[in-house]
């Protein structure tokens, strides 16, 4: 009677688990540490990268062990399982990434004026100072055509008004403000900074809401500017278009009227 060889337990399977798992781990780990400013931004994108790498090898090592399994009867399927499953579920917020960055320009700073942006505010240095230069005529052309709701607005109130609806605005959203807000009294223009934050990465971004009074209208302008990288993935003009959306309602609700346009 011939004797049935006994089946080995692929040892890529093995490997393929303990790197999906790793990087799931890694991943989650890095993500809570930078949002709560436990690892700073530099050091969270290499380690980024170290879990893309991971989990490349999490899904290489699952192939191997497939193609052992489906050759030579090995054991070891559900590890691969586990661990194919682990990187594709590490890998799938690279993909959204590759695929906002090959669909938006490659922008990283936006402004609703482009003549004379907000200043941004250049105390701290760690901020890569080339985001400070003007937009190109090519760069103001790609946002134009893009982001068409990246506009300032003008409303036909009282300076102070409008300067304590955006103050109100401000204080409720999780941004760290540069400061005390400045005082409004015989002011004609104020620059409000601030940092923010991207929503899945906690990435930052430099932020400058300036209030000017023109003598017919009262001007709202606001810039927000990545420190980080070459593409915002649509970041930086969302943030603008929703806080100047919800400083129109609270411009509204204060006066009892829409905006003036």
């Amino acid at each position: 009677m011939m004797e049935i060889p006994e089946r080995q337990t692929s040892r890529a399977a093995g490997w393929s688990r303990r790197a999906g798992a790793f990087s799931a781990v890694l991943l989650l780990t890095v993500l809570v540490g930078h949002r709560y400013d436990l690892v700073e931004t530099p050091a969270f994108l290499w380690v980024l990268a170290i879990v893309a790498l991971l989990a490349a090898f999490a899904l290489l090592f699952a192939g191997l062990a497939f193609s052992r399994l489906w050759n030579f009867g090995d054991r070891g399927g559900r590890d691969l399982t586990v661990g194919a499953l682990l990187a594709l579920l590490v890998l799938a917020p690279y993909g959204i990434a590759a695929y906002r960055a090959a669909t938006y320009p490659p922008l990283r700073d936006i402004s609703t004026d482009f003549d004379n942006p907000p200043a941004l505010d250049t105390s701290d240095r760690t901020r890569d100072m080339n985001v400070l230069s003007p937009p190109t005529p090519g760069e103001q052309r790609l946002q134009t055509e893009t982001y068409p709701l990246v506009t300032g607005r003008s409303y036909n109130l009282p300076f102070e008004t409008v300067v304590d609806a955006v103050e109100t605005v401000l204080d409720r959203r999780d941004w760290q403000v540069a400061g005390p807000y400045p005082e409004t009294e015989g002011q004609s223009e104020v620059t409000i900074d601030a940092l923010a934050k991207s929503f899945g990465l906690g990435l930052p971004a430099d932020v400058a809401v300036r209030v000017s009074d023109d003598g017919d209208a009262v001007i709202v302008d606001m810039r927000s500017a990545s420190r980080y990288g070459r593409y915002d993935l649509g970041d930086n003009a969302a943030r603008i278009v929703d806080f100047l959306a919800e400083l129109d309602q609270e411009v509204a609700g204060q006066v009892g009227a829409a905006p003036a346009e």
